[in-house]
């Protein structure tokens, strides 16, 4: 077993380690976890798979840490655990663009090479941001989500943060996603490479996710992931509710749709990230 997760194993499991020790062996964690050699979530020849390990020392990094006031942040103050402080980011060596105006990085996660930042922005602490992806104005990267290469989280996106349970799948983003303003990503979900979200989609363990092109239907797996296909362009739509008291009222409830998928048209359409780099 690698030294560290033999380290992180006993700080875990041994109840005979003092504090020191166990604080000791979460700071080494943390640098690995924050420099991307570890991370909550792989992809192994297409299955996402949780590192259980990794969401254990996240959370025990919460109950060593001591709650702490950070002055330095201009006429503003803040408290929080010590254990995670906000991040100073290799900026030039990885050439990643903040631009100011209040975005923030927690210590524990991981940003890639020639990664945008729009303020303002909050990537929480066991997210995973690849190469080449922009994190737009007011958009959060909650705790544990895993963003892919080339992606583009637009303005007020939320892709939610999800710890525990421990084995559960958090939010995963793959390659050459294109995610839309106000969209809301929850509870696990399996966004696939190349798809496209439109702007207001909501997606959650308990969303019925309608595919108009093939004709069926997708729901959250046994183990909680809603996956939405490859290169599938989703929008926000409805659908009548069923009864007499609906049908009187024309009521309807919120289905997400897919109504194509991603052809030249639509590379054409998500270009605009290309410009703004």
């Amino acid at each position: 077993m690698d030294p560290l997760r033999t380290l992180l194993t006993q700080a875990l499991d041994d109840d005979t380690l003092t504090a020191e020790h166990r604080r000791a062996a979460f700071d080494r964690f943390l640098v690995a976890l924050s420099a991307g050699h570890l991370r909550t979530a792989a992809n192994h020849d297409g299955t996402w798979r949780v590192d259980p390990l990794v969401k254990r020392a996240i959370l025990l990094g919460f109950r060593l840490g001591r709650l702490t006031t950070f002055p330095n942040a201009g006429p503003l103050s803040f408290a929080d655990k010590d254990t995670y402080a906000l991040q100073p980011l290799p900026l030039i060596e990885r050439n990643i663009r903040i631009v100011p105006g209040g975005s923030a990085v927690r210590a524990g996660a991981y940003v890639g090479h020639n990664v945008t930042i729009m303020p303002p922005a909050y990537i929480n602490v066991g997210a995973y941001v690849d190469d080449d992806t922009m994190i737009d104005s007011h958009a959060l990267v909650g705790s544990c989500a895993q963003v892919g290469k080339r992606c583009h989280i637009s303005a007020a996106a939320q892709l939610g943060g999800v710890l525990e349970p421990i084995g559960t799948l958090p939010v995963i983003i793959e390659d050459d996603v294109f995610v839309g303003g106000n969209c809301g990503i929850y509870e696990g979900t399996l966004v696939r490479q190349g798809a496209v979200l439109a702007s207001g989609t909501i997606l959650t363990r308990g969303t019925t996710l309608f595919d108009n092109v093939h004709g069926r239907s997708y729901r959250a797996t046994p183990d909680g992931t809603l996956e939405v296909p490859p290169y599938a362009v989703v929008v926000p739509g409805s659908r009548a509710l069923p009864g007499p008291f609906a049908q009187s009222h024309q009521l309807h409830t919120y289905a997400p749709i897919i109504v194509k998928y991603r052809d030249a048209r639509t590379d054409r359409s998500t270009a605009l990230e290309e410009a703004l780099r």
